[in-house]
């Protein structure tokens, strides 16, 4: 792609009803992106013809040149693609509903249940057919196409993507969310502060974080530990109903005023990790093992697939639309930055999740996706390679790409064994049930998902 050139922009999930369409605003921000061919796609024609409605008013208010095109069919929307987004969830709110009271009932409480453990697994194993399917049109139709996930589980969607030879980053919003919330924290203007963050997703760790010459981590650990107690209560917090990638005025019952389990981790292991302490929680074996210990460190629940359930899917689109007719300005995210730099040319950093081949962090695995600060042009991106990470930090890493990398393994070789393992693995898990009860739980989520995870994984089969 030049900069003349109009990108062909593929939007696979483009039905969704809060994300997609931010990432269309997102792309119409910016003046090299307002001629380009928007194809949108999704299974679901309904929920599709809502976003391409809505963008086609968006393009026609503001009098840009973008052409709409909205379509079911995967390999139309795929042929000749400069970039293919991935957004979608794989069997909707229904099929999530398993990923979460399944293991309930087997004590694994998860509050989102889209990253690691149990939920996270069976999340990753129904998108598996949908992938293969992708890699292999974009094999054919636009091999070098620029793959930008945003499905959860990050970690392991993106490194079976990119085992499958696909040129594939993944972006989330966490990075660019807590050091926003940090410098809210600390009464720090933003676009003063400069930071380094490395890891995995989810569980990356803000390495430096300064303004100018000033060390802020002193305070900030100074802070978090006088408002972030264990056993505080929360108090006057704002709600918060999933769409929380923006910058929140105020603390809220996502990030910012719930913070006692990320405080507690960096109190224990010295850095501050880059995704909230509902989600946080869920990573490690400390936090919610009984009620009472939940209650403890995070006194308002957030629960996310509550959320989705009790969520208005038509209500945010004409909210959005509004906004986005008031003003065409970029969010945080950072995919629409990535295709301006690639049709530009004009370089961005951002942090993307790619594998760690050629040991971008070095103590993680080889096999596992990591969360690194890339640099983007128009030679695409590239991932920058951060070193070691304090070995406490990769430590905490290993026990959540143990998980992630089988999970991947078996999606890769058909062993059910090794789902079973990574299951077992997860730490949570591992410390609320035993190994019979772990099997067991197992077998319960591939029964619920038996039509939608790949057959080779359904014992019996």
């Amino acid at each position: 792609m030049s900069a003349t050139s109009s990108p062909k922009i593929t939007i696979i999930g483009a039905g969704g009803y809060v994300f997609p369409f931010r990432l269309i605003g997102d792309l119409l921000s910016f003046p090299a992106l307002r001629d380009a061919q928007l194809c949108l796609m999704d299974v679901d024609a309904g929920r599709l013809a809502n976003v391409a409605g809505a963008t086609r008013e968006l393009v026609a208010h503001h009098g840009l040149g973008a052409r709409v095109e909205e379509t079911t069919d995967r390999r139309a929307a795929l042929d000749g693609a400069d970039v293919v987004f991935i957004t979608f969830q794989v069997g909707g709110v229904e099929a999530y509903r398993h990923d979460v009271e399944i293991p309930r009932r087997y004590g694994v409480d998860q509050t989102v249940g889209d990253t690691l453990g149990p939920g996270g697994v069976f999340r990753f194993l129904r998108s598996v057919p949908a992938y293969r399917g992708i890699a292999a049109d974009v094999r054919e139709l636009c091999p070098q196409a620029q793959v930008i996930n945003y499905a959860n589980p990050m970690a392991m969607a993106t490194a079976f993507l990119s085992a499958l030879g696909l040129r594939t980053v993944g972006l989330c919003h966490s990075v660019q969310g807590t050091t926003r919330m940090l410098a809210r924290t600390l009464e720090v203007p933003y676009d003063e502060v400069s930071y380094r963050c490395a890891g995995i997703n989810h569980q990356a760790w803000i390495l430096e974080y300064r303004r100018g010459g000033e060390d802020l981590y002193p305070r900030l650990r100074a802070t978090m530990r006088e408002r972030h107690q264990v056993g505080r209560g929360a108090a006057d917090l704002a709600g918060d109903h999933g769409d929380h990638s923006g910058a929140a005025a105020s603390a809220s019952t996502y990030e910012g005023g719930n913070e006692q389990v990320r405080t507690a981790i960096m109190e224990a292991f010295g850095y501050f990790q880059t995704e909230s302490s509902h989600h946080a929680s869920e990573y490690l074996p400390y936090f919610r093992r009984t009620p009472e210990s939940v209650q403890e460190h995070i006194p308002e629940r957030w629960d996310y697939y509550e959320i989705c359930a009790n969520h208005d899917v038509t209500g945010d689109l004409g909210e959005q639309l509004a906004k986005l007719k008031e003003e065409l300005a970029p969010s945080v995210e950072y995919g629409a930055s990535i295709v301006n730099s690639i049709v530009t040319g004009v370089p961005s950093v951002v942090y993307g999740n790619v594998p760690n081949a050629g040991a971008l962090v070095e103590n993680l695995p080889a096999d596992a996706c990591v969360e690194v600060p890339c640099l983007v042009d128009a030679s695409g991106v590239q991932p920058t390679a951060q070193g070691a990470l304090p070995p406490q930090l990769a430590a905490l890493n290993r026990t959540n790409t143990n998980v992630q990398t089988l999970a991947v393994t078996a999606a890769l070789t058909g062993e059910v064994e090794h789902l079973y393992q990574a299951v077992a693995l997860d730490p949570l898990t591992a410390a609320t049930c035993s190994l019979p009860q772990i099997r067991a739980m197992t077998d319960e989520l591939i029964a619920a998902h038996a039509d939608a995870i790949p057959p080779e994984l359904v014992p019996g089969r």
